[in-house]
């Protein structure tokens, strides 16, 4: 039995317990059914990590970097179901955390800036995940589009699994770096006058990215990881008054996000990853939005005194 399956075991009396209080015809499914169970738990394990990265990449203006690892990452499916792999999601593991550390190296050694890193990247190995599934004579299969929009009820076991030990380690390392993490994300080169490891930190950090990016193909596909990785940060930064505010926000905005899109999928049979990824970037539009008309009303008073 894995990490993930355990998981469910334990939470699965208590999902069944709110279950009893949830609105909609299908969503309560999600806490009480438990093949629905799995995607329920792999999205919230996934969106909690993810939060908390995306406030570091915010931090260090690294917003493309869960995007372009997310592309390298469906290189690496296209890759594996090609080669009849089990589990396509290991070949994308191995693709994004190369990639990450090459960006990495590449920043660091001064060769290229972080963006054009990225953006090379991102289009060659898209690219290559398209040429290698033509060449193996595959087609936009329903697994494959799951890769690339995101299908949280297509989650196995398996899977279910990786997502927990993935996620459990990230979070070991993110604590464990963190106080590093954020003096080298705000002043790189203060960090180095300290005598933090920057470049091992940064590399250390890079990998982790690159390893919760791939477990987040399957939540929300490759063409929408930026939603819970970078959306629910970026509103947490508009209300947020320090760094740990910011990521008390953005962890609930990001668990807004799911739920809320998880729930609407569910009622109106739309896909979850794009419902989730719709969902964020409302809630963005409205924070920011109701923070220009609040300044603008206390402009105005100003002004009237």
């Amino acid at each position: 039995m894995g990490l993930g399956i355990l998981l469910v075991d334990v939470l699965s009396p208590l999902l069944e317990f709110i279950s009893t209080f949830l609105p909609g015809e299908f969503f309560p499914y999600y806490f009480s059914a438990p093949y629905l169970q799995r995607p329920l738990l792999a999205a919230v394990m996934v969106t909690v990590v993810a939060g908390i990265l995306g406030c570091y990449l915010l931090i260090q203006h690294l917003a493309l970097m869960g995007d372009g690892l997310a592309h390298v990452a469906f290189g690496g499916v296209a890759v594996g179901i090609v080669l009849g792999a089990t589990s396509p999601l290991s070949y994308a593991l191995v693709f994004s955390v190369t990639a990450a550390v090459l960006i990495h190296e590449m920043q660091s050694r001064e060769m290229l800036t972080g963006d054009a890193s990225i953006a090379i990247f991102l289009t060659g190995m898209l690219a290559l995940g398209l040429v290698i599934l033509r060449l193996g004579g595959g087609a936009l299969t329903t697994d494959i589009e799951s890769y690339l929009f995101g299908n949280l009820n297509l989650i196995d076991e398996e899977s279910l699994d990786l997502i927990a030990l993935i996620c459990l380690v990230s979070l070991v390392v993110l604590g464990f770096i963190r106080q590093g993490l954020l003096a080298c994300a705000v002043d790189p080169v203060a960090a180095r006058v300290q005598g933090l490891p920057v470049r091992n930190i940064g590399l250390l950090f890079s990998v982790t990215t690159a390893a919760v990016v791939v477990v987040m193909v399957q939540v929300v596909g490759t063409l929408l990881v930026t939603a819970l990785l970078v959306t629910p940060a970026a509103t947490g930064q508009l209300l947020g008054r320090s760094f740990r505010q910011c990521m008390l926000w953005t962890q609930a905005f990001g668990f807004s996000s799911v739920i809320l899109g998880l729930y609407l999928s569910a009622e109106y049979d739309t896909g979850s990853g794009s419902m989730i990824a719709l969902v964020a970037a409302v809630i963005f539009a409205i924070v920011a939005i109701s923070q220009v008309v609040i300044r603008s009303f206390i402009q105005s008073d100003d002004n009237i005194n």
